[in-house]
């Protein structure tokens, strides 16, 4: 990491602070203050990288990412993708094929510690982990930070140990591996109460905690909604060509315009089986047969289909270095 980081940064962390989706009422001031986020982070970090998880809002803050760089001749910087080892198939499917079609250099960051010794002993998931046969990292990790007590955890993503060990510890020894300084992720105010209070340029400067890096979160200001309505009126008909310019709202994978199919469109698959928030293949279900984004978007809760006593502890997790 360098040695003075933060002080050659110059960007506003109290940028957005107090501020809600409905501070930017139309779709198209959404956009343009993505833009001015993204083509700020691009600029004023030295080693940025964007967290990619296959998802609506990763990836169109991956779009918003290569559109400015195509605008203000910038790097698309590296994606770093956390390899949790309970993602559903499709989604490495979704990542590889975008990956290839947008010319993407991807990290795939995994806690392999854990995955060998998943290997190992055959284990599933919900079977326990010994933790006094992980490496003194993880160890360290489970004992110090967390202060868990237990001889073993259980091999689930969306549990206190599980989560820090397979996403935070993957991602924070990425951060250190690439020295990366800015994280550009797509998280939002309305998705979830612990992110309520971010803003666009959030240190993370505590290397106790975790390597001194700057999160830059370029659509804090979209909900759901926006959400959809940018990717079917603007990212859509930007990727694909056959796709109406003016855009066009699908009702299911087989209403897709004439010589369009689903591969052609950047939307993960699991979203139009009626998915509206992807976590674990374990413990993420469907929330609806009908595709997200034509589901009771205002009526229903987003992250109702993943499992909540991660949820609940997702403002201790964030405080540990989770996304």
């Amino acid at each position: 990491m360098t040695a003075n980081f933060p002080e050659y940064i110059d960007v506003d962390y109290d940028d957005g602070d107090g501020e809600d989706p409905a501070d930017y009422p139309h779709i198209q001031d959404k956009i343009e203050k993505a833009i001015e986020v993204t083509r700020e982070g691009l600029e004023s970090y030295e080693n940025p990288a964007v967290m990619w998880t296959g998802g609506k809002d990763s990836t169109l803050t991956l779009y918003f990412i290569k559109e400015v760089a195509d605008r203000f001749d910038l790097e698309v910087p590296p994606a770093v993708f956390i390899d949790h080892y309970q993602h559903f198939d499709e989604i490495h499917d979704f990542v590889d094929h975008w990956a290839e079609e947008w010319d993407l250099e991807v990290i795939y960051a995994r806690n392999e510690d854990v995955g060998e010794y998943v290997d190992e002993h055959d284990l599933e998931p919900g079977d326990e982990i010994d933790i006094s046969d992980l490496s003194e990292h993880n160890q360290h990790h489970v004992r110090e930070i967390l202060e868990y007590e237990e001889d073993t955890f259980p091999f689930l993503l969306d549990t206190y140990v599980g989560n820090h060990l397979l996403k935070t510890v993957a991602l924070n020894d990425a951060l250190e591996e690439y020295d990366i300084d800015g994280v550009i992720s797509g998280v939002r105010w309305d998705e979830q109460e612990a992110r309520a209070d971010e803003t666009f340029f959030s240190p993370r400067h505590d290397p106790d905690i975790y390597p001194p890096h700057d999160r830059i979160q370029p659509i804090l200001q979209f909900d759901e909604a926006a959400v959809w309505e940018a990717f079917w009126n603007f990212v859509v008909p930007d990727t694909v060509e056959a796709f109406p310019e003016e855009g066009y709202v699908p009702e299911s994978d087989d209403d897709l315009p004439e010589g369009v199919e689903q591969d052609d469109v950047p939307i993960s698959p699991k979203y139009f089986a009626g998915f509206r928030s992807l976590g674990s293949e374990v413990s993420t279900e469907k929330s609806d047969q009908e595709p997200a984004w034509l589901q009771d978007l205002e009526g229903t809760t987003e992250r109702a289909g993943r499992a909540q006593d991660k949820e609940d502890l997702m403002e201790r997790l964030r405080d540990l270095g989770y996304m």
